[in-house]
């Protein structure tokens, strides 16, 4: 399997030379992505193809379920660089339906180290047990909760240290929540957005 996978890769750098001439030599000198994205580790959700995306147009951290932790390392080096290095203006989270993470959330099933990786979906579901009880069946709370988790994302992001310090250094940055439908390959907004104006009002309040 390693050897096809190696196969593939020769195919593939030579099509890409035969398309483009240089394309990897240009590539090599500098990175300067327009996009952050955090998303989930699920192997059908790959940034740069659900975004018809070429390499170094998205910087990217993924883990399951697409959660932010305001104690996760990874995800804080991974922005911090996006934002201060990259200068990167557009951060997106991006979860999807049928989330096998959030699904694990939802069961009252064992799942070793996943468990305490996603408390904070179990959370959003009890907070949100209201509004999820009235989908219509399992496969609708879940993905509602997919839905809930990008936005609580989307504010986890915004009050981290590293963007409340770059937008009032720099502004401008915005920070915004998609969701990604296996089924049929789109990307939905959840007009979610946040941005320096959002968050400099919310702190007047």
């Amino acid at each position: 399997m390693l050897n096809d996978l190696l196969d593939r890769n020769v195919k593939w750098s030579e099509q890409k030379n035969t398309e483009e001439p240089g394309y990897f030599a240009r590539l090599a000198t500098r990175q300067s992505p327009e996009f952050f994205w955090i998303g989930c580790s699920d192997s059908r959700v790959p940034a740069n193809v659900v975004a018809g995306l070429d390499p170094g147009e998205v910087f990217v951290h993924r883990n399951v379920a697409n959660i932010i932790h305001s104690s996760d390392m990874n995800m804080l080096s991974a922005l911090e660089f996006a934002v201060d290095a990259l200068k990167i203006r557009e951060i997106i989270v991006c979860g999807h339906y049928g989330c096998g993470g959030v699904k694990a959330a939802t069961e009252d099933l064992p799942h070793g180290l996943a468990d305490h990786w996603l408390e904070p979906i179990r959370r959003l579901a009890r907070a949100y047990a209201v509004d999820l009880a009235q989908q219509g069946d399992d496969e609708a709370r879940r993905d509602k909760l997919a839905e809930l988790n990008v936005v609580e994302g989307v504010r986890r992001v915004a009050e981290t240290p590293i963007l409340q310090r770059a937008w009032r250094e720099r502004g401008s940055i915005r920070v915004h929540g998609l969701i990604y439908g296996l089924k049929d390959g789109r990307l939905r907004d959840l007009d979610c957005t946040v941005g320096p104006g959002h968050f400099q009002a919310e702190a007047a309040l």
